[in-house]
C-alpha cells in the first residue's frame, strides 16, 4: 500500500493572500468605501487559486484511493490548471510593469 503524502501544493499557498495584503500596505480604505483595494482583490485572487488546486489535490487522492469520480477529477484538475496559468499570467504582467517603472528616469 502506498503511504499517503501530505498535500504540498496548498501548503505553499496558505495565508499568501493576507501576506500580499499586508507587504503591499493594504492599509487604506477604497476610495469612497466602495468596493476593495488593489492588494484586497489581488489576495483574493490568490485564495481562490489555492482553493482550487486544493480541491482538485482532494478529489485526485479520493480517486486514487478509489472514491472518486474521474470526471470530477478532470474538470477540477483542468479547472485548478487554468487558475494557475491565469494567476502565472497576472504575476508577469505585475513584474513586467514594475520592471518598467524602475526603468524610468526622474
Amino acid at each position: 500500500m502506498i503511504p499517503l503524502i501530505a498535500p504540498i501544493g496548498t501548503k505553499l499557498l496558505d495565508g499568501v493572500g493576507e501576506r500580499l495584503g499586508n507587504l503591499l500596505g493594504n492599509t487604506a480604505e477604497p476610495a469612497g468605501g466602495v468596493g476593495q483595494s488593489f492588494a484586497g482583490m489581488l489576495g483574493n485572487a490568490v485564495s481562490r487559486v489555492a482553493d482550487n488546486l486544493g480541491e482538485a489535490e482532494q478529489l485526485s487522492m479520493q480517486a486514487l484511493q478509489g472514491k472518486g469520480d474521474m470526471r470530477a477529477v478532470v474538470d477540477a484538475v483542468m479547472t485548478a490548471e487554468q487558475s494557475l496559468q491565469a494567476a502565472v499570467a497576472i504575476r508577469d504582467k505585475i513584474v513586467s510593469a514594475y520592471l518598467e517603472v524602475t526603468r524610468m528616469q526622474i
